[in-house]
């Protein structure tokens, strides 16, 4: 881990985000700090049971059609001045009357185009200006809408439309996959964006963060996720393994301080994710969190997470901006987790962990031509909060039938364990923990101020993989190690998790079981389940959270971990819910179910949900 100093800003300043005392839920993570805390009061642990729908909104324009660009929507709307704002995965962005639901403007995007899949970015304009949208698109389009009625952005590129596939992104190979999957942030005049890039081969797009001016759509700066020779870190990247190497690519959302005027870049692994050997080296910057000024790009500090990854262990959860109260002093610090559930809580002006790590040793590579890297950056505290390891002796043992089941799964496969950073096999296929969907996925955690906790959710879902080579690259197979006609893990629980850390303390405050498993009999159920999508946490002391294959929203007391509310939903939520107060002055939470994902629950829901306390 390397640090700089930042003798300008050392002082002690107030908390990075930014004033937002309304009931408005403006971005992402409510603010650019990502915290997803609310203020609001108005809904309790002890009134939260009477919330009941207060209004639906269903996002196909067609409903005798299936007309959606994508088979799910994971987007989280924004509500602004009594109106929210949503990405469909019907290829629209639409702007609806926060209190009833009533659509106020659409805007189709060009055919085939589809908004981000997590939501949209707000700006909200200056005295020559209104307020803008601005998002990039899945075929990496960067677009910039009038707030109040849904008109291209006069003066943003062309009729409100930047290209942003430029020569230099597209690393010389020009029909490479190029888009995003994420709203910008925000910071003064600038979308701050990452973007999203192909899973393999290993050449492909650049994944550097860029910067926009959100007035012209001109490019402000961009920051090299890998260092090319000459430059600072070039020396990571062994045998020119720079060279149109894709992935280390920011796929989820950022996060700005913005009283210091830094950013915050969380870059992925390196593509192809699961063999390293055209990619020697520790490989600045995957894997690590990377902190610029927010307003040039320029370089100041990073941590990296994972060295060399070769398990698909992104740094994929927004950093959450936040302070830690240790030895009588309060510490601007900054949370960052990837998918094996290891929290590094970091001091984010300096990157000094505040609690710690350990570099140990872990297993080497089995391949020729591949190098593991010897060890890996451990936390001292908290502790790793996931399954890293499988032994075959911990199949599930949840009913007779699913046990048969699963032992039958691991004879057929001929299937064996893995310990802890094992890297893939090409002579035996593993069960290997953490899988691509975690630990904690995308949705990441929030933070209660207030309770100094930082609360997310976690899966325990082993996948089934082995590395075969075709012609001279390296792929896998990869598959789910479940039931395939129930998709119930065919290890033991729990499989979902709501978790607890008291940042000040760096110690687990509590876990609870999230979802169940509806086909188990009673007093089995209780098993938790996987969960796209991240909690939200008011004042009041609630967290919500939806996400679960199980179709349900829920709301926990935060102090406690006790599940005090369940909404029983037609489809799966596999996204982050948000919290506002309406023109009427009720508190509204609201959530998008569509199930699908690649979580394998049902599919076909197209609704905003949106409840409320009663009248």
């Amino acid at each position: 881990m390397k640090k700089m100093l930042l003798g300008v800003i050392a002082l002690c300043l107030p908390l990075c985000a930014s004033a937002q005392t309304s009931g408005d839920w403006k971005s992402y993570g409510y603010d650019a700090a990502g915290g997803r805390f609310s203020p609001l009061t108005q809904i309790t642990p002890d009134n939260v049971g009477k919330l009941q729908v207060a209004w639906r909104y269903h996002m196909n324009p067609v409903p005798a059609q299936k007309l959606a660009r994508v088979p799910f929507a994971t987007t989280t709307p924004l509500v602004v001045d009594g109106r929210l704002f949503l990405g469909t995965p019907y290829g629209r962005v639409v702007a609806l009357d926060s209190t009833s639901g009533k659509q106020l403007w659409a805007y189709d995007l060009p055919t085939g185009d589809q908004p981000p899949f997590r939501g949209l970015g707000y700006w909200p304009g200056d005295k020559s200006h209104a307020p803008r949208l601005i998002f990039g698109t899945l075929r990496g389009r960067m677009i910039a809408l009038d707030a109040k009625t849904g008109a291209p952005s006069k003066g943003f590129g062309v009729d409100g439309v930047v290209d942003t596939r430029t020569p230099e992104i597209m690393n010389g190979l020009p029909n490479a996959f190029y888009g995003y999957s994420a709203p910008p942030t925000i910071y003064k005049n600038l979308a701050i964006t990452g973007s999203r890039v192909q899973e393999a081969p290993a050449k492909g797009a650049a994944g550097d963060a860029r910067a926009w001016d959100v007035i012209t759509g001109k490019l402000a700066w961009t920051f090299r996720s890998v260092p090319r020779p000459g430059e600072k870190f070039s020396e990571t990247w062994e045998d020119d393994g720079w060279k149109q190497v894709s992935g280390v690519n920011i796929w989820n959302m950022l996060t700005v301080d913005t009283a210091r005027g830094i950013a915050y870049l969380p870059f992925g692994a390196p593509t192809f994710d699961r063999y390293g050997g055209d990619h020697k080296g520790a490989n600045l910057f995957s894997n690590s969190l990377v902190a610029v000024e927010a307003s040039t790009g320029k370089y100041l500090w990073h941590f990296q997470t994972v060295h060399h990854d070769i398990w698909d262990l992104d740094l994929h959860t927004t950093p959450v901006l936040l302070t830690v109260k240790k030895d009588g002093k309060s510490i601007p610090a900054v949370a960052a987790m990837n998918k094996t559930a290891m929290l590094f809580l970091l001091n984010r002006v300096t990157g000094e962990p505040i609690f710690g790590v350990t570099e140990k040793p872990v297993p080497p590579s089995s391949h020729p031509g591949e190098t593991a890297w010897p060890t890996q950056p451990f936390p001292n505290k908290p502790e790793v909060m996931t399954r890293m390891s499988f032994d075959l002796s911990e199949v599930a043992d949840n009913t007779p039938e699913h046990r048969a089941i699963c032992e039958d799964i691991i004879k057929k496969g001929d299937l064996v364990g893995m310990k802890m950073y094992e890297p893939l096999r090409a002579d035996r296929t593993q069960v290997r923990f953490p899988g691509a969907a975690g630990g904690p996925e995308w949705g990441g955690g929030a933070f209660d101020p207030k309770l100094g906790l930082f609360i997310f959710n976690s899966n325990e879902m082993g996948y089934v993989e082995r590395l075969v080579k075709r012609g001279d690259e390296w792929h896998m197979t990869t598959a789910r190690f479940v039931d395939p006609k129930t998709q119930t893990p065919c290890h033991i629980p729990p499989w979902g998790e709501l978790i607890a850390v008291n940042v000040n303390t760096a110690e687990i405050a509590w876990r609870s079981r999230l979802g169940v498993t509806d086909h188990f009999p009673e007093g089995k159920k209780d098993t938790g389940r996987a969960s796209n999508g991240g909690p939200i946490v008011t004042a009041s002391g609630l967290t919500f959270i939806a996400g679960t294959d199980d179709a349900r929203l829920r709301a926990f007391d935060s102090r406690t971990g006790k599940e005090v509310w369940t909404y029983k939903l037609d489809h799966s939520a596999h996204a982050t819910p948000i919290t506002y107060r309406g023109k009427d002055g009720r508190q509204y939470v609201a959530v998008v179910a569509t199930g699908g994902s690649y979580l394998n629950s049902p599919g076909g829901g197209d609704s905003l949900l949106v409840f409320a306390l009663p009248k």
